[in-house]
């Protein structure tokens, strides 16, 4: 008798991959790409620690922005029907993301989209997920990005509140099973988890990246069963969080991680990750 398949869901403790340190004392740094000759890939290492992470489904209400750093939007409708190509991604996928967060983020009156990935859980693709505690930027790299892409605009726009969020989105058409996404909440980390790491980019522009050093009091969910009429906003910083006595964390480390309860031969998770600042209010 064939027994009937349940989609992986509740509380799951798995390994997930940590910051640590390089061996000769250098400062960290990884390239997106291929390194130039004599350099690696990256110059720290993973340190990896089993983790209980939590499954949010049935209360995905219970987190927000402010307080997490992550929100989980629902009943979004199906992904667009496009082949999924720089091009279409921007002229049909674009213009919404810019509407669903001016919509949902308090306040906001400006988006700026200015970068994505495609993913896929498949050795052969060129980008699989990322297997480690990470933040995509830092409040460096975020003043960074708005004064080169608003140069006109940016000494006025820093002087308000300006986020770096990004959607997260799965693309397949049944639940996710492989490599679902984790997040911490942002309210449960400590400022010396959070380690910068200078990363290189193909084009030679040179960002910053946080990873995250393991500290057993830091507080790991994920959303079983995802698919893509949902999606995560996972805000990477939010300027309010740099004032004093501020209860805002804005910065929401991330990873993909192994279930295992992940049958063999499950289809391959499909994921988009849309990068945006957002303005106002």
């Amino acid at each position: 008798m064939v027994s009937k398949f349940v989609q992986p869901c509740g509380d799951v403790t798995t390994q997930l991959n940590f910051y640590s340190a390089p061996t000769d004392g250098q400062k960290p740094f990884d390239y997106v790409d291929s390194p130039p000759p004599g350099q690696p890939q990256r110059n720290y290492s993973d340190d990896p620690n089993e983790v209980v992470i939590r499954d949010i489904r049935g209360r995905e209400n219970d987190f927000t922005l402010d307080r997490d750093a992550f929100q989980i939007l629902q009943s979004l409708g199906p992904f667009p029907r496009i082949q999924i190509t720089e091009e279409a991604i921007k002229e049909i996928y674009y213009p919404e993301i810019e509407k669903l967060l001016l919509s949902t983020v308090p306040g906001s009156h400006q988006v700026i989209i200015f970068d994505h990935t495609y993913r896929k859980a498949d050795p052969a693709a060129h980008r699989t997920p990322v297997q480690k505690a990470h933040i995509d930027q830092t409040a460096a790299s975020v003043e960074k990005r708005i004064r080169m892409y608003l140069p006109d605009e940016a000494d006025q726009l820093l002087q308000r509140r300006y986020r770096l969020i990004n959607v997260w989105r799965p693309l397949n058409k049944m639940p996710v099973e492989s490599f679902p996404l984790a997040f911490a909440s942002t309210s449960s980390l400590e400022d010396h988890d959070f380690v910068p790491v200078r990363h290189h980019h193909q084009d030679g522009y040179i960002g910053e990246t946080a990873s995250i050093k393991y500290n057993p009091g830091q507080n790991w969910y994920y959303l079983s069963g995802m698919t893509d009429s949902e999606c995560v906003l996972l805000e990477c910083f939010d300027s309010e969080s740099l004032k004093a006595d501020s209860t805002i964390g804005g910065r929401v480390p991330h990873t993909a991680f192994p279930d295992p309860r992940t049958r063999p031969g499950a289809v391959p998770r499909e994921s988009i990750e849309v990068r945006t600042l957002v303005f106002g209010p």
